[in-house]
């Protein structure tokens, strides 16, 4: 009785439905739209129902970016601006610089040293030829062991002045670029006046240095650009040799480096950009590998030029900046401090050189180049500068691996000799390698713009990184 009673119901129902939809037609349709709209929203509500999170995207930055410097391709992985994962893509330098120094004579892969790292020319060249001298047990005199730590430490200088100026204005500082540029100009003059190169020296030889330090200095002349009274002043440090020209620069270059540290060291755009970004404990960046700056300005105290030194670094005296935080703010203030105490070990070096005149090359003509007045009048040294520059020297069998305290970190050679004329093999321990495989893991949890800061505290170049 219920069920017919409710079907009688229902048809009545729809009877009167009919009968409404006849007299209301567009009612109608416009209730089945909107009920139909209803719908769809909430199948759509139901499909998103646990997916509402924002998904990451991966994006390409570099090689073409600036701040990558060229040839540097880093794949991240981005959450909106934080970056979740960056992988760096190496090898868009590479050269194979080993391998083309296991196929030529042990004399003729100095000049591939100073591509490599080419900011830091001299420091690549000091390891490659401290490895020779130990394979061979030789030691270069102790006037060739000032210049290279002179020149050593001009370097670190020019690297850390191109540092600054293109870390300052990867982050958005233009003018601390043009001042480093300004001073770097001066310190590449002393490259050219003992090499006759700006930047590819191949000046450090196995056995000591090419040639002496220069009695006089290359000088401006008058141009449509300047006149005899701008050149006159512009020539006024270079009237003597190149250690009075050296030491003219380092008495002015602590002030300069107050010209620096005006613009930026309590600029709170800078601060900003750089305190808290990156840090690095100091027993991660142990593990890490870390050396350098990078370690140090994670505050451990370890520098190759005291712990283990070379050439003539304990006897001279120098402190070690230290940082405390491991920021990109601590490594910026070490690396400034260490610009500071290069030009005190610089002037060191000068006083040292002034008072000792003597040779700046062993006598071994199988390994040293003859002076050419020699070579004119003695047929033996005739014939070792023939062999020296056709076919080089051989090396006794032996392994062996010398490390330099580069501007960024330790670089090292290791050389096995077959007792060939060139080397078995070469491994070269780059200084950033380690560094730039640590920046996936430096780099998550910041922003996208927080990466152009942290490379440029890495102190990046891929000549020595590609290799």
């Amino acid at each position: 009785m219920n069920n017919k009673n409710m079907n009688n119901k229902n048809m009545k129902n729809a009877n009167h439905k009919k009968d409404h939809a006849k007299d209301h037609p567009a009612e109608d349709i416009n209730a089945e739209k909107e009920l139909e709209q209803k719908e769809a929203i909430i199948e759509v509500e139901k499909g998103l129902e646990g997916k509402a999170e924002i998904q990451t995207f991966t994006m390409n930055f570099g090689p073409q970016h600036p701040a990558a410097h060229g040839v540097m391709r880093l794949v991240m992985e981005m959450d909106g601006e934080v970056i979740r994962r960056a992988d760096p893509h190496v090898g868009l330098l590479h050269r194979a610089t080993e391998k083309l120094a296991e196929s030529k004579p042990y004399n003729q892969s100095i000049g591939y040293m100073d591509r490599l790292d080419y900011v830091s020319m001299m420091c690549n060249e000091h390891a490659y030829v401290a490895v020779i001298e130990k394979l061979l047990e030789i030691e270069p005199p102790d006037r060739a062991k000032y210049i290279r730590v002179m020149f050593d430490e001009i370097t670190r200088i020019l690297n850390h002045l191109l540092w600054l100026g293109a870390h300052a204005l990867d982050i958005g500082a233009m003018s601390v670029f043009l001042y480093c540029f300004r001073e770097r100009e001066e310190l590449i003059d002393c490259y050219e006046a003992v090499s006759g190169a700006r930047m590819h020296a191949t000046y450090y030889r196995p056995g000591g240095v090419y040639r002496d330090l220069p009695d006089k200095m290359p000088k401006y002349k008058a141009s449509q650009w300047h006149n005899e009274k701008e050149i006159k002043k512009l020539n006024e440090a270079r009237e003597g040799s190149l250690l009075d020209y050296v030491w003219d620069f380092t008495e002015r270059f602590p002030k300069l480096v107050d010209e620096y540290e005006t613009l930026l060291t309590d600029n709170r755009i800078w601060k900003q950009r750089t305190v808290g970004i990156g840090v690095v404990s100091a027993e991660r960046a142990l593990q890490l590998g870390f050396s350098g700056p990078m370690l140090r300005g994670s505050g451990v105290e370890w520098d190759l030029r005291r712990m283990q030194p070379y050439a003539v670094y304990d006897q001279v005296d120098f402190e070690i900046p230290v940082g405390k935080e491991g920021d990109c703010y601590d490594r910026y203030l070490v690396r400034v401090e260490e610009m500071r105490q290069s030009n005190h070990i610089v002037r060191q070096c000068i006083a040292w050189l002034r008072q000792n005149p003597g040779p700046v090359m062993i006598s071994n003509y199988k390994i040293a180049q003859p002076p050419r007045y020699l070579m004119k009048r003695d047929m033996e040294v005739l014939i070792h500068h023939f062999k020296l520059f056709s076919e080089g020297y051989s090396i006794p069998p032996g392994e062996a691996y010398a490390a330099i305290e580069h501007p960024k970190g330790e670089f090292g050679v290791y050389m096995i000799s077959d007792g060939a004329n060139k080397p078995y093999r070469v491994k070269i321990r780059p200084a950033g390698f380690p560094h730039l495989a640590a920046f996936d893991e430096i780099a998550r949890g910041h922003m996208l713009a927080d990466a152009v800061a942290i490379i440029g505290t890495l102190d990046i170049v891929f000549g020595e990184i590609d290799r």
